[in-house]
């Protein structure tokens, strides 16, 4: 199929993940499918997240409907980040309104020895679908994606979402060595993932580090750090983006871990970013950002939305490259059309 064939190399997207200077600002949103589109609810109903998430045909049509409908310039594969666990044997599962709760949390050497390690055909379906988007996106990438270690960790330790995370950081600081052998075993698991997603045909992965802004810098840089290295390192063929929330103290060491495009969200200026980062890292080039808008903004009304897209279009000149995102994920409750009207009028800026 021709399709299939294409490189994108031109595509906006990953020109400015190179650092280029793209024919148009390139936009795509975290969680642009999903609950906030009608034809997504109709599609899915009736079907449980794990179960979507490992029906080829089923991926393929959730990732192109905000393709079709938005006109973003990149599919993100729709996914969750606990799908290898799940897939490796791990006994967990995505409770409606509460997230991902974990049967047996991990408390000693034995349960994560118990981890069973990802093996490819335990994730077939999900190359399949990568390999049926690619023969549908035409030049529009694909990007992969996996959950980092520590917030993978996190969801293991606590036995499902934490606010404080409290048993995590409790077990890293108590029992180091545990520690570094689950976020070892955890970091196998992931980077095989990423690596069937990347022979299969995306043309981009991000790693998500949902729950890393709960860490001191010293902390992350101790524990968590070495990791999400080994993670990203695995990836050597396409660009790598690397994202979490509530990160700024973080965003330098984050990008020591691999990334080639940081994702900054809401919280600090891109333009405050970058200065950051190239200040903690001279001898590297002007490093490539994504973000920022806040998806709470996304119900502030057109005129709001044009202006803080403006700002944040202006701030991320300062950028070798910038891939226009939100702060975080759609909220489930945005307005597909003011999703549509930010991508029109991202795509109008120069």
């Amino acid at each position: 199929m021709e399709n299939e064939m294409s490189d994108n190399t031109t595509a906006p997207l990953l020109v400015a993940a190179r650092g280029g200077t793209p024919s148009r600002t390139p936009v795509w949103f975290m969680r642009q499918a999903g609950r906030s589109l009608p034809e997504y609810r109709k599609v899915r109903a009736g079907t449980a997240m794990l179960d979507a998430c490992m029906d080829p045909e089923l991926v393929c049509e959730i990732t192109l409907q905000p393709v079709r409908r938005h006109d973003v310039d990149g599919a993100i594969l729709f996914s969750d980040i606990v799908v290898p666990l799940k897939a490796a044997g791990v006994d967990l599962d995505i409770v409606p309104g509460t997230g991902p709760v974990v049967a047996k949390p991990v408390t000693t050497r034995d349960d994560v020895d118990r981890i069973p390690l990802l093996e490819a055909h335990q994730v077939q379906p999900v190359a399949d679908a990568v390999k049926l988007l690619n023969a549908n996106l035409g030049d529009v990438p694909l990007i992969g994606f996996a959950g980092a270690p520590f917030t993978l960790a996190s969801y293991l330790v606590e036995g499902g979402p934490s606010k404080h995370h409290e048993r995590t950081k409790a077990l890293m600081h108590a029992d180091p060595e545990l520690w570094h052998a689950l976020l070892s075993r955890i970091a196998d698991i992931t980077a095989e993932f990423l690596r069937v997603q990347v022979e299969a045909g995306v043309k981009a992965v991000q790693l998500f580090d949902s729950w890393a802004g709960a860490l001191s810098e010293r902390d992350y840089r101790a524990y968590v750090l070495p990791h999400s290295k080994r993670v990203l390192e695995s990836v050597t063929t396409v660009p790598r983006i690397h994202f979490g929330v509530g990160t700024s103290e973080l965003l330098p060491a984050m990008r020591e871990a691999g990334a080639d495009v940081v994702g900054v969200d809401w919280r600090t200026p891109l333009d405050v970013a970058v200065r950051r980062l190239q200040e903690a890292a001279p001898h590297l080039p002007k490093p490539v950002v994504q973000g920022n808008l806040d998806p709470a903004l996304l119900f502030a009304g057109e005129t709001a939305v044009r202006r803080e897209i403006d700002r944040i279009v202006e701030e991320g000149r300062a950028a070798a490259g910038h891939i226009f995102n939100l702060g975080h994920g759609v909220l489930p409750d945005t307005d597909p059309d003011a999703i549509t009207k930010a991508v029109e009028w991202v795509h109008r800026t120069r």
